[in-house]
């Protein structure tokens, strides 16, 4: 699923000339490559499952957090934001994050619908806590 869109934003972003979206997704697939090719040595010849592409992309984004720092420190604003323009891309391909709103709202509902009174009891509820959550 992760790899049709790779493709399909790659397309998109040829089609439109949009350069820094065209780069940024070649360094992921490149980065999906390098998985893929490393995966084979261990028998796996169909590449990473998505899970796995999900962690590539957050290590992806981790290193430009990293960078935007460094970048920021050593007065480069200009290639800080390069690199939160690349990150705006690579968080498109990631499942959307609850909001602090929205965890606490999925937490008393699991809570209110088993009852659970204290910590070890809400630990039970969390069946109930992932079933709202977004995809």
């Amino acid at each position: 699923m992760l790899r049709e869109a790779f493709s399909e934003r790659l397309k998109q972003a040829m089609r439109a000339k949009d350069t820094r979206t065209l780069s940024t997704v070649r360094l992921i697939l490149a980065g999906l490559k390098e998985r893929d090719v490393a995966a084979r040595g261990s028998g796996n010849q169909q590449g990473i499952p998505d899970p796995e592409i999900l962690r590539l992309l957050q290590a992806m984004i981790k290193q430009r957090r990293e960078s935007i720092a460094l970048y920021q420190q050593g007065k480069r604003p200009e290639l800080a934001q390069q690199e939160e323009e690349e990150i705006a891309i690579i968080e498109s391909f990631l499942p959307r994050q609850m909001s602090d709103d929205e965890i606490a709202a999925a937490a008393k509902a699991a809570i209110a619908e088993t009852g659970a009174a204290g910590s070890r009891i809400w630990a039970a509820s969390w069946p109930c806590c992932a079933s709202t959550m977004p995809a």
